[in-house]
């Protein structure tokens, strides 16, 4: 495995700037969103579609020191009703578009969650059961086989067409795919090219195991983010997993975003590397710091050496 790092962190840098600070902390790889809910601040994707010669400029930087691309990341919500959906659909088809153009075979993204029914104007994440009350089960029948599958078919068509053959979801919270069963349902409905990006703080927000979930995904890890959490002693106890809190309040919430080993510890953290290359994957994993305990500089340098002796290499 190699370590690379989601460029979004070192928004406030330009390109060379922030290909500059990766390589000054010993990682040669980089994963930038192009599209989705993201600023990308380091991948002008109109820009780059429009003009071979800027393509051949940004691939030259990289090139001069030695790095490469990990991912493309366009992680949104392309099902949504609305203008949401349409301009997440027509960023992620070119992200793909451009990807092909750069050579990277690797997109990130996220499943998307539709309405609940035709005409609904807001994604609707249902994650109460079927039994009751009784309009759960016909708006998942309509969330995945009127809208999410579908639309899934034609972007993977897409992306073969580019020559991206692998699509990373991320199993995101308030997604139609947000665990391993519902990465299999779309997997299994579509295509193989999509698999996991396997961001096991989401999973221990949750309340999984992503240790556990590793082995039951052998062969559909496409992309790994190191990123962890912390179930916060005393609140989760009282008031559950299920948080609405802003992220901006960790001090109150029940579980968040830590830097890499303040949530599980490096045995935890080594295991699991362990376990996912035993399972197949030895490709990158992405730092995502997203800790809003601590400074930027505090979690990334916190995040990248728990990382550096913890990936399988």
């Amino acid at each position: 495995m190699k370590l690379a790092i989601c460029t979004d962190v070192y928004g406030n840098l330009s390109y060379t700037e922030m290909l500059d600070q990766v390589k000054s902390l010993g990682v040669d790889a980089v994963e930038m969103t192009a599209g989705g809910w993201a600023g990308c601040p380091h991948v002008k994707t109109q820009e780059l579609l429009a003009s071979a010669p800027a393509r051949q400029a940004f691939l030259a930087e990289l090139d001069q020191r030695g790095m490469e691309i990990a991912a493309l990341n366009c992680s949104g919500n392309p099902l949504s009703p609305g203008e949401m959906g349409e301009k997440h659909t027509a960023s992620s088809y070119d992200t793909v578009r451009l990807a092909g153009l750069l050579g990277v075979r690797k997109i990130v993204m996220m499943s998307g969650c539709p309405a609940g029914a035709p005409g609904d104007t807001v994604p609707n994440w249902i994650t109460s059961t079927i039994s009751w009350p009784a309009y759960m089960a016909p708006a998942l029948h309509y969330q995945w086989n009127d809208v999410a599958i579908p639309w899934w078919k034609k972007f993977v068509a897409h992306c073969k067409a580019h020559g991206v053959d692998q699509i990373a979801i991320e199993e995101f919270p308030c997604m139609l795919v947000y665990n391993p069963s519902t990465l299999k349902r779309l997997r299994d409905a579509t295509d193989p090219i999509v698999g996991i990006n396997l961001d096991p703080s989401h999973l221990m927000a949750m309340g999984a195991e992503p240790i556990a979930a590793a082995r039951a995904l052998k062969g559909a890890i496409h992309h790994i983010h190191g990123k962890d959490a912390r179930i916060e002693r005393g609140l989760a106890d009282v008031d559950g997993l299920l948080e609405t809190q802003s992220v901006n309040d960790p001090a109150t919430r029940t579980w968040n975003y830590v830097a890499v080993g303040c949530g599980r510890d490096l045995q935890w953290w080594k295991e699991f590397f362990s376990v996912c290359r035993m399972m197949g994957y030895d490709g990158h994993v992405s730092l995502e710091m997203e800790d809003l305990t601590m400074s930027v500089e505090a979690g990334v340098l916190t995040s990248i050496a728990a990382l550096k002796q913890s990936i399988s290499q």
